[in-house]
This record gives C-alpha cells, structure tokens and sequence, in this order.
C-alpha cells in the first residue's frame, strides 16, 4: 500500500493542517482509540441483527497496521503517533484470527493493544489471553451482547459481565467502553453501571469512549453532574465533533483525565458532521461511500459543497481546538491530553516494555 492509493489528501486537506492543526498539535501524540484487522477475518451474514449504525463500514473494508502508520504520514506530515490498537469484529467474524492479528501488529509495531473481548469468555479465559498476548486490557463493544436482548435494552452488563470485570480489576488494566443505548451519556441506567464499576472495581482503568457518544449537545444531559465524583473516569473524544461537549468535557474533569482518541479508520472519511432535530448528520460527497439510502445520519453533498469537505480527523480536532481555546487551555494542557496521560496510562500498566513512543521526535 502506498501514500497515492491509501486515500488522497488534498489542497483544502492541506489548508486545515497547515493553518489549524500543525501549529496546535504537540510533536509526539498517542491515539487511544483505534481499530485494526484484516478483511479475510470478517464473514458475510444474511440478515445480521443490527444493533449500531452501518455507516462506519462504509470507509474503509480493513486496515492494516501499515495503513494504520501511513495514514498517520498522510494526516500529520512532522508528527509522530502511536496508536493504542484493537480489533473490530462481529460474533459470526473469526474472533480468533482478528485478536491474534493484533498480537501480531503490536509487536511488529511496538504499539500498545487491547483484547476486543466478547462477554461469553470465561474469567479463567479471559486471564489467560490477555497475558499470553501481553495485552494492557480489554476492548468491549454492545453488539456482542445476548442475541435476545432488544438493541435499546441492552446494558453495560451484557456486555462487559462482572466476572470479567474482576479480572480487570486484579490485572489493573483497561476498560476501553462504548456505552449502549439510544440516550447515551444521559441514559441513567447507563450512568448507574458505569458510577458502580468506577467504585466497585477500584483498580480498573474506565475510558469512556467518544465522551459517551454524546455527538449531539442534547446527548450529555447531566452525566458529569452525576459522575462528578467519579475521579478516576478517563474520557476520550474519538469520533466526536462537537465543541459544546468538548467544553464541557473540559470544564468538568479536567485536562489530566482526556486523552486523544480517533477511531480510526472511519476518520478517514470526507465529512462535515451536523445536528439535527438532536440527531448528528454526516455530510459526505456524493457517491464516495456507495448506497446511503438506508443510513439516517448520512447525507450526500455535491459540487462547491462538496469540495469543501475535508477529513473526519480534522473536523474533531478543529472541533477540540475550538473548545481548547475558549477554556483557555495552554501547552502544557495540550501535552497532557495528546500525549503525557496516554503515555502515564500504559506505562503504568507495562512500564518495561518499550513501545514506538519512547523513540520521540
């Protein structure tokens, strides 16, 4: 894979990054949050339940830990990132095949990992596979949960089951949780299991991702109020434009407990998010990413519009650099958030062994 086949940056790509991001982003970042597998891993199912949008598939069918790095050239000519990696599959997927990619990725790369790990696992399997694959943790995700279990009733629960979670707890490791649910980060059933994880499992290492899915102002409801005093929480804003809940992300917890996260690859994507009737609203160039028709949070642009559209990437570190500034965040905040948390957190975990990060510009 080269940098002319991976995906085209273009001039207003460039006009963003020189005169917005460059100058903002510290040298050396670390991604918390991003996805890493292979196409051959993943089968065709008739009829999948469908439990979450469709529309992240849309941009990229794999991503291999080398189009992982060379986007990372592509993106952010004169910085270095490391990634925190993990897989991304389905329960019909090759579980196996794709966490042993990671293993293999994480070596090859010298960049941290997490076991994307399905609720059925028992305690004793779960152990085991994180210290054979010298993982810092465990990746969760809510399609995993029970087959019988209506999409809008699952629970963090269903999917990240207490004896897992006391296995996180004696390792000291990472949860990396994408909460359910259709309220998000203002569902109180939510806001219950993630305040009782946080003062039950007091060893565990909770990231909320995507600030709670709170893309839109309407999805954050009083979640820091309640979780105030949840002080040991980490937040990361992967896949998430939205100024107003970075602010109050920000004003709320603190620089010392936000971390930078992407989602890669679906930031790939040629996008201007929206809201809309308390809906978020992807708009994307006409025809790039195929058939939209099913996809309420995707709508096609043409011409002028279109053009002007840059990558999801930089719309949510505009997004953040916004917030940064009217919070009046300086330097040092900014090295805490991109780098020197991440940096503390999985040192923390695995302070001997040496990742792509410890070889700084």
């Amino acid at each position: 894979m080269s940098m002319d086949t991976l995906f085209k940056i273009k001039d207003i790509d460039r006009y963003c990054y020189e005169n917005y991001l460059k100058g903002y982003l510290p040298n050396n970042i670390i991604d918390i949050h991003t996805h890493v597998w292979l196409s051959k891993f993943k089968k065709k199912v008739v009829n999948p339940s469908l439990r979450s949008v469709q529309w992240p598939h849309m941009v990229a069918a794999e991503n291999s830990i080398e189009e992982m790095l060379l986007s990372y050239e592509l993106m952010f000519p004169g910085k270095k990132i490391t990634p925190l990696i993990f897989s991304s599959f389905g329960k019909h997927d090759d579980i196996e095949a794709s966490n042993n990619y990671i293993v293999e990725s994480s070596e090859k790369a010298q960049v941290p990992a997490l076991l994307y790990t399905p609720p059925w696992w028992s305690g004793e399997e779960l152990e085991n596979r994180i210290i054979s694959g010298n993982y810092l943790g465990i990746k969760v995700y809510l399609n995993l949960a029970p087959d019988y279990i209506p999409a809008d009733e699952i629970r963090v629960y269903d999917f990240l089951p207490p004896h897992q979670l006391e296995i996180i707890d004696k390792l000291g490791q990472i949860v990396m949780l994408h909460i359910p649910r259709k309220e998000r980060f203002k569902d109180r059933v939510n806001l219950e299991q993630v305040l009782e994880i946080h003062n039950k499992y007091k060893n565990i290492k909770v990231i909320i991702a995507h600030v709670g899915r709170a893309y839109c102002n309407s999805d954050l409801g009083d979640a820091f109020s309640f979780l105030k005093n949840a002080d040991r929480l980490l937040y990361d804003f992967s896949a998430n434009t939205n100024s107003y809940v970075f602010k109050s992300l920000i004003k709320s917890v603190g620089v010392k407990r936000i971390l930078f996260g992407s989602d890669m690859p679906i930031t790939r994507m040629r996008m201007r998010r929206i809201e809309r009737d308390g809906k978020y609203i992807n708009l994307v160039p006409k025809g790039l990413y195929g058939d939209l028709s099913n996809e309420k949070n995707m709508e096609e642009l043409d011409g002028e519009d279109a053009e002007r559209l840059t990558l999801f990437m930089y719309e949510e570190l505009k997004s953040f650099r916004e917030a940064s500034i009217e919070c009046n965040l300086n330097d040092n905040d900014l090295e805490d958030i991109f780098f020197n948390n991440a940096y503390k957190l999985i040192k923390g975990i695995q302070p001997n062994r040496k990742f792509r990060f410890d070889s700084v510009i």
